[in-house]
């Protein structure tokens, strides 16, 4: 078996959190008056992308740098509140980790979240060990569709990117694993099957996936 390295997506990808951000970015339009936001919006403009960014886009030219961290705070409060009670794994993904990880295999995060969000969840779901880097966002300088966040996550296990396979959700971090060159699993909490495109495989959860069908995306 090919040696391989896997990286995660966090929102979506580890946790099926995508319900409680869209209700709380939809709070976030009502409450600054930008009208309603709807689901297909959401999903091909703001999941994915790093939140400052979205905020800078919406309400760059009203508030100053502090100003957009209040309003990212008021938001993740939020997101936290309503899906604290729900907080759980994707079904199957601690026995995955456990199998990638006894078979050898090096695991990184590489979420655009915040490092709150990462722990927040992190903090709820003992998988923190199964990783051998986390790469938050605020660790790089340009977000998803851009791959830096893939690569960063590969050179900091000291991996080839053509050596690793991405678990992604969203269209921007389908669009950064291609073009990091790396292999990719899309898995479809946010988006079907054919929308998830170009991917080796896409899975609705990990009791879909064995060590050795990922390994077979390197023959």
């Amino acid at each position: 078996m090919k040696n391989f390295t896997a990286i995660f997506d966090m929102d979506g990808t580890l946790i099926d959190n995508t319900p409680y951000h869209f209700k709380s970015w939809q709070a976030l339009f009502k409450k600054h008056d930008l009208g309603t936001l709807t689901l297909e919006t959401y999903r091909t403009e703001i999941s994915g992308v790093p939140i400052i960014e979205t905020l800078r886009r919406l309400f760059g030219d009203k508030y100053d740098e502090a100003g957009l961290h209040q309003l990212l705070e008021e938001k993740e409060s939020y997101y936290r509140e309503i899906y604290a009670p729900f907080l759980a794994p994707i079904n199957g993904l601690e026995n995955f980790l456990t199998a990638l990880k006894d078979a050898g295999i090096k695991m990184a995060i590489a979420s655009s979240a915040t490092v709150e969000d990462i722990d927040f969840i992190l903090n709820k779901i003992p998988i923190r060990d199964d990783f051998e880097a986390i790469i938050d966002g605020s660790r790089v300088s340009k977000g998803k569709p851009n791959p830096q966040i893939f690569l960063k996550a590969a050179e900091e296990l000291k991996a080839r990117p053509e050596d690793c396979v991405v678990f992604e959700d969203s269209l921007a971090g389908i669009k950064a694993a291609n073009a990091a060159g790396m292999k990719v699993v899309g898995i479809t909490t946010g988006h079907t099957a054919d929308q998830l495109q170009p991917s080796g495989l896409v899975i609705n959860d990990y009791t879909e996936l064995t060590v050795q069908k990922l390994a077979a995306l390197f023959i």
